[in-house]
């Protein structure tokens, strides 16, 4: 292991982690631009709302690590649900529900209300998913969380652009 690092501080559980190739830029369509056009929410449309979300460990994004991925998110915009599976880097990460947490306040603070949101952990990636996605699913959990004003300011530098 190897010191300093993430936001956290301290020693970083994996020092060496793949870095993946970002995907493009979803160009924008002719219909997409028509604001007479009703535009339905996809998966790609959440996928480019939380690939640029800081890993709290490392310098790079969720998509650079490969945690989260287009194929891993289901959206139905008439059923108004969005599931997102995310896979950490290391099968006893200690960040999988801080990971889980930005994921899904960036999903709250971006998409309608209507929303209902599944943030959870790819199946079998993970030592602790069924812990983790418990707390994930619980509402009260992650409102008590949001009010840890420590917790929230971690959150709010996964979210926020860097430099």
């Amino acid at each position: 292991m190897v010191g300093g690092g993430g936001m956290g501080g301290g020693l970083l559980e994996n020092a060496n982690p793949l870095i993946y190739e970002r995907s493009g830029e979803r160009p924008v369509t002719a219909g997409e631009e028509d604001e007479q056009v009703p535009d339905s929410i996809d998966a790609r449309e959440i996928f480019d709302l939380i690939r640029c979300i800081n890993d709290p460990e490392h310098p790079l994004t969720l998509e650079e690590l490969n945690v989260v991925e287009q194929v891993r998110v289901q959206v139905s915009d008439p059923e108004s649900t969005v599931a997102v599976a995310f896979t950490p880097t290391i099968p006893h990460c200690s960040m999988a529900t801080l990971i889980g947490l930005s994921i899904k306040v960036k999903l709250l603070r971006s998409l309608p209300q209507r929303f209902k949101m599944d943030v959870h952990i790819t199946p079998g990636t993970h030592a602790s998913e069924h812990a983790v996605n418990k707390q994930l699913a619980d509402k009260e959990r992650v409102a008590a969380a949001l009010e840890n004003t420590h917790l929230l300011e971690v959150v709010n530098q996964c979210l926020s652009a860097r430099s």
